[in-house]
C-alpha cells in the first residue's frame, strides 16, 4: 500500500453523517481560543461535496446580516463535533453554486417530504449525537491522563 494512502486512512473518522447536497446542517465546530474551547453553530445550505478519502470537504452557505457566507468544513476534522441535518433538499445537481446568484425566495432549496426522510434524519441525528459523545468522553479522558501524567512528574 501506498505510503501516503495509509497515513490518509490513519486519518479518517469512523463516524460521518449521511447529508447530501441542498440539505439544509448546523455544523458544531469547535473553536480554540487561547487555553478556552467552545463549539460555534454554523447552519446553512451544503453547496457542494467534493474530493475523496481523507481529504473530502462540504460548504456551508449562509445568510448573515444580509450578505452570503460560505465555509469550507473538511469531513474527517477532529474540531467538527457533530453535523446536525435540519432538513432534506430535493435537488437535481451535485454542485449548488447558481444559488450565489439568487435573491428572496429563488435562494430556498425545496424541501425532500415524506416519513423515512424524517426518520433517516433523526437517525442521523441520533448518531451524531452519539458520536459527539464518543468524542467527548475521549478528549476528556485524555485530559484526565495528562493531569495524571504532570501529578506524577
Amino acid at each position: 500500500m501506498d505510503l501516503i494512502k495509509a497515513i490518509e486512512e490513519g486519518q479518517k473518522r469512523s463516524f460521518t453523517t449521511q447529508f447530501k447536497v441542498g440539505d439544509t446542517v448546523k455544523v458544531f465546530f469547535k473553536i480554540i481560543e487561547g487555553k478556552t474551547e467552545r463549539i460555534q453553530v454554523y447552519e446553512g445550505v451544503v453547496l457542494c461535496i467534493k474530493n475523496a478519502g481523507a481529504r473530502k470537504t462540504f460548504t456551508v452557505r449562509k445568510e448573515s446580516y444580509g450578505v452570503g457566507v460560505e465555509r469550507v468544513f473538511p469531513i474527517n476534522s477532529p474540531r467538527i463535533v457533530k453535523v446536525e441535518i435540519i432538513r432534506a433538499g430535493k435537488v437535481r445537481r451535485s454542485k449548488l453554486y447558481y444559488l450565489r446568484d439568487k435573491v428572496g425566495k429563488d435562494k430556498k432549496v425545496k424541501e425532500l417530504l415524506g416519513g423515512k426522510v424524517s426518520s433517516f434524519i433523526n437517525e442521523q441525528n441520533k448518531a451524531a449525537e452519539a458520536a459527539a459523545h464518543a468524542q467527548e468522553e475521549v478528549i476528556k479522558a485524555e485530559k484526565s491522563a495528562e493531569h495524571a501524567g504532570a501529578d506524577q512528574a
